[in-house]
């Protein structure tokens, strides 16, 4: 899939034309902390995406570089999907917007352990979610 033409050269622009629609960011979001990897595990996540949507996401997430399909995974024999080194990156940015929504919308809920993480260091927090390759192993590791 070619990537389309930039709308202009601002940074935040650039980001909304990668991932700025509502679908994008909730892929990254279980593949980077819910450990989703497989094409079923997203259509299971409580959004409820469409599949033509999801086969879109994923292909334009993969043409973006922030994701990459592997071969067969050995534990299922199907196809996965992981971050790459650019769509970890995205790690602070989500953890932000989690904040962000805890803060300002009291429907949203989030473990406490995790926001007092988030509240003390934020980046921290994300370099240890990174390493420990999700948000449950980071919280387990606590």
């Amino acid at each position: 899939m070619k990537r389309p033409e930039p709308r202009s050269d601002c940074p935040i622009s650039s980001a909304l034309d990668i991932f700025g629609d509502k679908w994008s960011l909730l892929v990254m979001r279980d593949l980077l902390f819910r450990n989703k990897a497989h094409y079923r595990e997203f259509l299971a996540s409580e959004e409820g995406i469409a599949t033509n949507i999801l086969a879109d996401r994923l292909a334009r997430l993969e043409a973006a570089g922030l994701i990459e399909r592997t071969g067969e995974d050995p534990r299922s024999g199907k196809q996965a999907y992981l971050a790459t080194a650019k769509g970890q990156d995205l790690i602070p940015l989500l953890l932000q917007m989690m904040l962000w929504s805890v803060r300002h919308d009291p429907r949203t809920t989030a473990p406490d352990a995790l926001i007092a993480h988030l509240e003390a260091d934020l980046d921290a927090a994300a370099r240890a979610i990174r390493r420990e390759g999700g948000v449950q192993a980071f919280l387990e590791s606590l």
